[in-house]
């Protein structure tokens, strides 16, 4: 087994081969990969050492120490907490082989054609097509809420190949080109004023059978690798103390004694222990993560995470009176990533409205909590042996 004293050897040897003041970014990453330092819980060959999870906090701190380039997680979210574990979990070794590595390299960005304008939270009822034609697959449909859609090279992709099976049966994963033939890509304007969502067009598309990530008609219970993980990665991303939103709501209040009243001073307290016992917690659900696949739990984080966000923002606004209502840029914009922290709080307000809604809406979520980790009676589903042509649309 892989211990933390080789780990720091490894990581080190890693350093003094390729200097990071000396050497390329793109070339020092994929020197990391091939070490088996990118993710050290995955197996030798595909960025890791088959070594415990939690060491990777080793390796980490090794690197920021000695000031090596990281490869941008923020920006390449989808791929490393989603895409990835997806394709480790049930993608063949060549497709192992072929995506892990740019995608943690950064080399190539992902998003996740799941939602459509008819199919969000009852994902089961997507409608967009995939037709069998020799060695390849013809998808006609729309996807909707696309993050990076107009940045990214590949999607993880869901669509129906047998509309005769009940919703959940007649689904299939796929892994899309998203510079194929077909594939369209328009920004969808939110309230920030930015256009960090996409819908996508799909008309024709061709996708390989090589392409098709797990059996047949299996995709329902691939894409729940996928959701899961997902929750995950938003929800429980770590966090130091007074990290996330929580942070420039406490900077405001120490540096702006005049902003202070005694109501306010109640509810900052009882945000501020929420959100310290959301982060502990998620240390938790990362230490649970180390021995196995990710569960339910992962659907709580992500409640929290957007309850919080969203009350901790509306404490920011009301807190800083009318600079609270200040906005910075309504310019139409199309960014790589969310910056919750790095922007004023007019947007912080305006962008939490949205984290209930994405990663799972936060309805959905609380049934799963009820029904996974509860153990309560599951709602009554009167479609669920109903074949997908025949469901009221």
């Amino acid at each position: 087994m892989t211990d933390a004293a080789e780990l720091r050897t490894r990581t080190r040897a890693l350093l003094a081969a390729h200097p990071p003041a000396e050497t390329d970014r793109t070339d020092f990453l994929e020197a990391r990969f091939d070490a088996g330092l990118a993710w050290v819980h995955y197996p030798v060959g595909l960025g890791g050492l088959d070594a415990a999870r939690s060491l990777q906090a080793v390796v980490d701190t090794e690197l920021e120490a000695a000031g090596a380039p990281d490869n941008d997680p923020r920006r390449i979210g989808i791929g490393l907490g989603m895409a990835a574990p997806t394709i480790l979990a049930y993608g063949t070794e060549e497709q192992k082989r072929r995506f892990l590595r740019p995608l943690w390299v950064g080399e190539e960005v992902w998003c996740q054609l799941f939602s459509e304008p008819g199919a969000g939270s009852d994902l089961a009822a997507l409608g967009t097509r995939a037709v069998r034609d020799g060695d390849h697959w013809v998808v006609d449909g729309q996807k909707v809420w696309t993050s990076s859609a107009h940045l990214a090279r590949w999607a993880i992709l869901i669509a129906r190949t047998d509309p005769d099976a009940p919703k959940h049966r007649g689904i299939t994963y796929f892994l899309c080109d998203m510079t194929d033939p077909g594939v369209e890509v328009r920004p969808l304007r939110q309230i920030t004023g930015e256009a960090e969502f996409n819908e996508v067009f799909l008309t024709g598309v061709r996708i390989p059978d090589a392409h098709r990530l797990g059996s047949v008609g299996d995709g329902w219970k691939v894409a729940r690798t996928t959701l899961m993980n997902e929750r995950v990665s938003i929800g429980g991303m770590r966090l130091p103390r007074e990290g996330g939103m929580i942070g420039p709501v406490a900077r405001t209040w120490r540096d702006r004694p005049e902003l202070r009243t005694h109501d306010l001073h109640q509810r900052l307290l009882t945000l501020w222990v929420d959100a310290e016992v959301a982060r502990l917690t998620g240390e938790r659900l990362r230490q649970q993560l180390a021995a196995g696949q990710p569960g339910p739990e992962g659907s709580g984080m992500k409640l929290a995470f957007a309850r919080l966000n969203q009350e901790i923002s509306g404490l920011e606004v009301e807190l800083r009176g009318e600079e609270g209502l200040l906005y910075d840029d309504w310019t139409m914009r199309r960014p790589e990533l969310v910056d919750f922290t790095g922007r004023d709080a007019g947007y912080r307000y305006l962008r939490s409205k949205g984290n209930s809604i994405e990663g799972g809406t936060s309805e959905v979520l609380l049934n799963i909590v009820a029904e996974r980790v509860l153990g309560l009676p599951a709602e009554p589903r009167n479609d669920k042996d109903v074949a997908w042509k025949d469901l009221a649309r």
